[in-house]
């Protein structure tokens, strides 16, 4: 399954290709694909405009807006002057250049998470960068009415989880979806957007204010790795019972970590993956901090793992798998002694470690 750093790598990936365009059409090919209320997610995404690509955890999502709304195509530019339409950028159908806070600076990789931030805020329960948009009304002009939980029930965003085999990619329009494409969403410069997922386990879902206060997927996830501060880190394990890996798995605990990560975060920290993670000194869990955020720097950087099925935004691989020091290394020397590395189940995972260089304490 896609981690952290692929699913940021795909963020920065799509956003370069989707920011300022306007979804045109929507085509549910597999009902299962489509999570929360289907009509609002037929009725209310068509119409919509795509203001920033992020993530939160291993969740991507793109923020919609209205398209006379703050960051539509239609919104008034930064001097105050007139609408900026899809034809006042250039030809038709051109894309809108999104705000200079937008696209991601190669020099700060930290900058892929900017769209996520500001649309979805980074707490547990995801309430604090709700939108405030007020528009209620579907790509008709209906009004939409309020669930249960009361407040807007159009979607500001859209979440796509990709599971084990979901991929996103931009085609143009003479590409023909395949039998593994579930959604597809037409834009308005003719191309089209393909969730494709061959196990069928991803899912989409069409999220407002009230879906984000009352979906428990949401609300329960942990703090993101890469924002969190040493101390912050370290009190999340403190008086914790249960081995320190399977509780760097728990998205509640905090998000966007995987196996993979997990295992080379550890090794780095010379931290067994059965260390109870509460008798951990709370300097050696700062240490694994340090290194947890390294290991995911450095795979951002290039471009996440490729195992099986990743892909980036545009089909390539990552390669960070070339620089596993563990990870699917089991039976092989250690990187560091040599001993011969061992395998065992934590969490119900395979975890791969070195018994000389990882210590339980």
């Amino acid at each position: 399954m896609p981690e952290l750093p692929e699913v940021e790598t795909i963020a920065c990936g799509l956003r370069p290709q989707l920011t300022g365009r306007r979804i045109v059409s929507v085509a549910v090919r597999n009902e299962g694909t489509v999570q929360g209320d289907a009509a609002v997610f037929s009725h209310c995404v068509p119409g919509r405009v795509i203001a920033g690509v992020g993530r939160r955890g291993k969740l991507l999502l793109l923020e919609l807006v209205p398209l006379d709304g703050p960051g539509g195509p239609d919104a008034p530019d930064a001097t105050g002057g007139g609408a900026g339409g899809p034809d006042a950028a250039g030809p038709a159908g051109a894309a809108v250049d999104a705000p200079s806070d937008v696209p991601p600076d190669a020099a700060d990789l930290m900058t892929c998470r900017d769209a996520a931030g500001k649309m979805a805020g980074s707490s547990a329960t995801g309430a604090a960068g709700a939108s405030d948009n007020t528009d209620n009304t579907d790509n008709t002009g209906n009004t939409v009415s309020t669930g249960s939980a009361g407040g807007n029930r159009v979607p500001h965003l859209l979440g796509v989880h990709l599971k084990m085999t979901g991929r996103l990619f931009v085609y143009g329009p003479e590409v023909a979806p395949n039998t593994h494409t579930r959604v597809i969403f037409g834009l308005d410069d003719g191309n089209r957007l393909f969730f494709d997922d061959a196990r069928k386990f991803g899912y989409v879902r069409a999220l407002s204010e009230a879906d984000l206060a009352t979906w428990d997927f949401w609300r329960s996830l942990g703090p993101e790795p890469l924002e969190i501060a040493a101390p912050d880190f370290a009190a999340l394990f403190r008086g914790r019972r249960g081995r320190i890996k399977a509780l760097l798995l728990d998205q509640t605990v905090i998000a966007g970590i995987g196996n993979i990560y997990a295992d080379e975060s550890l090794f780095r920290a010379s931290i067994r993956p059965d260390a109870q993670a509460g008798e951990l000194s709370p300097d050696r869990l700062r240490v694994l901090h340090g290194h947890l955020v390294d290991v995911l720097r450095e795979s951002i950087a290039e471009c996440g793992s490729s195992i099986r099925d990743y892909r980036d935004a545009h089909g390539d691989a990552g390669a960070f798998q070339n620089r596993f020091r563990v990870y699917g290394r089991s039976g092989q020397p250690c990187v560091a002694c040599g001993r011969t590395l061992t395998t065992g189940k934590v969490g119900g995972r395979t975890t791969v470690f070195c018994e000389r260089c990882q210590k339980l304490k």
